[in-house]
């Protein structure tokens, strides 16, 4: 199927008065239908077990905490920290300003992007290859486990990820506009990237790391498409460069990343070995071949978006670690669109190898199920701070002091600031909204260790065995003072933290209790 048979309607046999009318609803319901299934399960997994048992971990806390301030307190903290989540915050925080602070609230913006990003997954499908391709990589784009899980979370990656795809949509009816002339004697219109890059142009505002999808897509381009697209890019990469250079001022705040490690180039490698084996079965079918309407492969758009984003991340990360995946989920557009184009190719194949194919698909649905399972659980992200809400104001008493071993865990305490309100923060100087940032200051060493040694208990919020933020002469001291005047009491193990009881020695007794 081109986009000939998709957007083009025979209307001969249609009245004149009728034509204007009919053929403009006709070509809607051709584009609609095919998106109707894909939409549904994306909407479907996306509101299945939103709420995670009511839990939230640190980075939506963040986006809670903060979207919350006032924007004149919002604009100060984006001088100081995240302005590359700027946008996003400013954002929702109409939203929370419109509806309130529910998880709902928090989470369904992300959902309704992932909706919109397995749309625009079905329509470059079909478009590039056929109706059934393009109903197929939307139901394999909305299955993808990172797909349902950042269709759920309180951050910007899902957005990212719908204009993403939107503005590749978008590419592609610019790149047939400048194939106008030849087609059908019409001049080209500017008007498809002038909207390409406005895409563009909000998915990198949103996150910077959008920018690959823009070289990605240069691998697609005929030679007609390049000067406009590099026109287009080159508006785009200035309508950026302030917020990605006040960023790259701000870069100390991702020292946390580690360097990209052997199983992740090793899994990597698998991947885009499977996409290049993906591309190759599906480049004798409809995929593969570039037809006068459309002068666009689905391959030559897939491949590059699926390997490119990843590669150059990975790249960077050897200069300066940087690399985490859902920074480039939009990726997986890519990965969806030759899963597609190849199930597409089934019924062409002989008997053996579509049974072979029907075990494939339904062993992969049989370990998605679980997973998808594992990712509604509020034990699938990496902490849990509504648990650690709970456990501190269960635990503290009047007169007892919680101390933060590392300043940036203060950042736990954002989404629930009633919590911690009365509760007396022993290193604390200006809380993280005072200072215009997520951790707040800290008293000079001294006044910590005279606050700790006048506390009759302290309730130690900490990481758990093994993991370390940072080891600063300030938490040296802190690990001092607990060591030589308290005795280490119960430890309350919490999905991501510990929360650990020093008292003054001689009256504690060591046992564990972990939080179900």
């Amino acid at each position: 199927m081109s986009i000939a048979d998709f957007d083009i309607i025979d209307d001969t046999e249609i009245a004149p008065q009728e034509r204007s009318r009919t053929v403009p609803s006709l070509s809607r319901r051709r584009f609609l239908t095919p998106l109707l299934l894909p939409v549904s399960l994306s909407a479907l997994l996306g509101v299945w077990g939103i709420r995670r048992d009511g839990t939230l971990w640190h980075d939506e806390a963040v986006t809670l905490e903060l979207a919350s301030r006032s924007l004149p307190d919002l604009w100060q903290t984006l001088g100081n920290i995240d302005a590359v989540h700027g946008a996003y915050y400013f954002l929702m925080h109409g939203l929370f300003g419109l509806f309130g602070t529910d998880l709902l609230v928090l989470r369904l913006p992300s959902v309704l992007a992932g909706v919109l990003s397995t749309a625009g997954v079905t329509a470059l499908g079909v478009r590039l290859s056929g109706t059934r391709a393009g109903i197929l990589a939307g139901l394999s784009f909305a299955a993808l486990p990172d797909v349902q899980r950042y269709s759920q979370e309180g951050r910007s990656y899902s957005l990212v990820c719908a204009l993403v795809v939107w503005a590749t949509y978008l590419l592609v009816r610019a790149v047939l506009g400048c194939r106008a002339p030849e087609i059908t004697g019409r001049s080209s219109s500017m008007v498809p990237w002038i909207a390409y890059g406005a895409f563009m142009l909000a998915a990198c505002i949103l996150h910077q790391f959008a920018a690959f999808a823009l070289i990605a897509h240069a691998f697609a381009l005929p030679a007609c498409a390049r000067r406009p697209w590099a026109c287009t890019a080159l508006l785009v990469a200035a309508g950026v460069a302030p917020l990605a250079a006040l960023g790259m001022a701000q870069s100390g705040q991702v020292a946390w990343i580690d360097g990209v490690t052997g199983s992740e180039y090793q899994g990597f490698a698998v991947l885009v070995s499977f996409a290049i084996l993906l591309s190759y079965l599906a480049s004798s079918g409809n995929a593969g071949k570039v037809s006068p309407e459309v002068p666009v492969s689905l391959r030559a758009i897939a491949l590059p978006l699926f390997i490119l984003p990843t590669a150059l991340l990975m790249l960077i990360s050897l200069y300066k670690p940087l690399y985490v995946e859902r920074y480039v989920l939009y990726g997986l557009v890519g990965l969806a669109l030759l899963l597609g184009a190849v199930l597409d190719r089934v019924p062409e194949l002989g008997r053996n190898l579509r049974v072979a194919t029907v075990i494939v698909v339904a062993l992969a649905i049989a370990l998605l199920v679980p997973e998808s399972l594992r990712l509604r659980a509020p034990e699938s992200r990496s902490d849990n701070v509504t648990d650690l809400a709970i456990a501190l104001s269960r635990e503290y008493a009047p007169g007892d002091g919680i101390l933060y071993l590392s300043v940036k865990r203060r950042a736990w305490s954002l989404a629930y600031p009633s919590v911690n309100r009365g509760m007396f923060d022993i290193a604390q100087e200006l809380t993280p909204a005072a200072s215009h940032d997520l951790y707040g200051t800290e008293l000079p060493s001294p006044q910590i260790r005279a606050r700790m040694r006048s506390s009759p208990r302290i309730l130690v919020v900490t990481e758990p065995v093994g993991h370390r933020i940072e080891s600063s002469g300030t938490e040296m001291m802190k690990e001092r003072v607990l060591a030589e005047y308290f005795t280490k009491g119960r430890t309350i193990r919490i999905n991501g933290a510990r929360v650990i009881i020093y008292e003054p020695r001689t009256t504690a007794t060591e046992t564990e209790l972990v939080v179900p």
